[in-house]
């Protein structure tokens, strides 16, 4: 059985914070086979919609929309000043997913990424609330716009709440918004999942997005996942969503700090890009 879905890649692979003029690099996404770019918008002024609409369907190529939630976009800190400075970079991402016609706004948008503390059970259950009932009026803020949320679980490096799928779905079921549902991504799965497939099966027809790379966030294919387990739980649960290669490019030293990478990954971002689309397609088929 084939899985047949759309392919992409994140801009985070060459370049950061995606700009208007990063709309270059979707001549050569297109012309390597992929069918979606993923465009994680970092700071919503440099971008200018009209523009990266018009070159989206210049190359025929279906966006996803990913926020990126630095230490100042936190719903669940205790000081709601934090909480207002979300919603209002949320508000912005979701304006640019439906001008480009994105399906979703995609990311670990519940807390700040790199808020990973031992906290009591009491601290943890204030902060998951506060999660709960922010997320849900960022729920109704898509609903409006016709979008869903595409809510991902980092690792325990990356944050202390949610990590795993079971976390996930167990956020959603409190968030109670049907535009709440979820992205997985590859890398956090292969640290904190201990089987994939079940996974998969968890979050079920939940899953709009999966993000993929190998478990050293390098070329798919080169390392040691389990892509039997993926191709398994993806066919169990009859995902239709894309399926999109999401690494970083060591060249940009901000970038390549906050996601602690010392070293190149592959040859080069081209090769990575190349080569990682090249063995999904032979492994979906």
């Amino acid at each position: 059985m084939s899985l047949n879905n759309k392919l992409g890649v994140s801009t985070w692979l060459w370049a950061s914070p995606f700009k208007t003029e990063t709309i270059a690099l979707f001549s050569k996404i297109k012309r390597m086979g992929y069918d979606m770019v993923e465009i994680p918008v970092e700071d919503p002024s440099l971008i200018d919609i009209k523009k990266v609409k018009e070159a989206l369907k210049e190359f025929d190529l279906q966006p996803a929309i990913c926020g990126a939630f630095g230490p100042g976009r936190d719903l669940t800190n205790e000081d709601v000043s934090y909480h207002q400075v979300s919603f209002n970079y949320i508000e912005s991402c979701l304006e640019i997913a439906y001008g480009l016609g994105a399906l979703f706004f995609a990311g670990p948008m519940y807390s700040s990424v790199g808020k990973a503390r031992l906290v009591s059970p009491e601290q943890k259950k204030k902060e998951w609330d506060r999660a709960v009932t922010n997320l849900h009026k960022v729920g109704k803020m898509a609903d409006e716009r016709g979008l869903q949320l595409a809510i991902e679980p980092l690792n325990r490096f990356e944050s202390d709440l949610i990590n795993t799928a079971e976390d996930v779905v167990r956020l959603i079921k409190d968030i109670n918004h049907p535009a709440a549902k979820i992205l997985l991504d590859g890398f956090h799965m292969n640290i904190e999942e201990p089987d994939i497939e079940k996974a998969l099966l968890l979050a079920g027809d939940n899953l709009i997005h999966l993000q993929v790379s190998e478990n050293y966030r390098g070329t798919p294919g080169t390392g040691q996942t389990r892509w039997d387990a993926y191709k398994k739980g993806l066919e169990a649960i009859n995902y239709h969503g894309a399926i999109s290669i999401e690494s970083f490019t060591p060249e940009v030293k901000e970038l390549a700090g906050a996601v602690c990478i010392w070293r190149a990954l592959a040859s080069s971002q081209d090769s990575f890009a190349d080569e990682g689309i090249k063995f999904l397609r032979n492994w979906s088929k």
